[in-house]
């Protein structure tokens, strides 16, 4: 995709929303990321790909990368997992069931669908309960809209995830993103 057809990649990468939290995952020892494919978050994906420091790779299911990365902190690995919205919709049972109470402090960056022109409306119910599950589990969670505010959120929200061994989703808005072009 063209810088021309979504703004959100019009920076260059050390300024670009994916360049920062490719900087942030590294400066906070994270190495392992596992994904499941999103046209939104290509170039993050792209980036981790491009960089022998991290050990990324595509997953079946949200499910399977949330396994992956329970099993890596218990073996001392910190890693960071990336889907899009209609993911979360899978992930209720897992996460209440094993991340939450074995204080897992799995890091999840989620492109958010299902807003600002969404026109799939499986998208607009999973986007609608997203935060209010994610407040039901006592899970901290931060909108990200905003370039300036990115790189210390992602690091504070890594550092806070760590230290005190629970879970955080960081939703990354259109706003920031430029969220999935929709072409005819």
């Amino acid at each position: 995709m063209t810088a021309e057809g979504n703004p959100a990649l019009a920076t260059t990468n050390e300024e670009s929303w994916h360049g920062i939290v490719l900087r942030t995952l590294r400066r906070n020892e994270v190495r392992l990321v596992p994904y499941v494919p999103d046209r939104v978050l290509t170039p993050l994906i792209a980036g981790l790909h491009a960089d022998p420091y991290f050990s990324t790779f595509a997953t079946a299911r949200e499910e399977e990368a949330v396994g992956i990365l329970s099993g890596a902190w218990m073996g001392g690995a910190r890693g960071a997992m990336l889907m899009q919205t209609s993911g979360f919709a899978t992930l209720a049972n897992v996460l209440a069931s094993l991340v939450v109470p074995c204080q897992i402090p799995l890091v999840m960056f989620v492109s958010e669908r299902g807003t600002l022109g969404e026109f799939n409306y499986g998208q607009s119910l999973v986007c609608r309960t997203m935060r209010p599950v994610l407040d039901s589990l006592a899970m901290e969670h931060h909108t990200m809209t905003r370039l300036d505010e990115l790189e210390f959120t992602v690091d504070r929200s890594i550092k806070q995830a760590v230290a005190t061994q629970a879970p955080v989703a960081l939703i990354l808005s259109p706003l920031l993103t430029g969220g999935k072009v929709f072409e005819k």
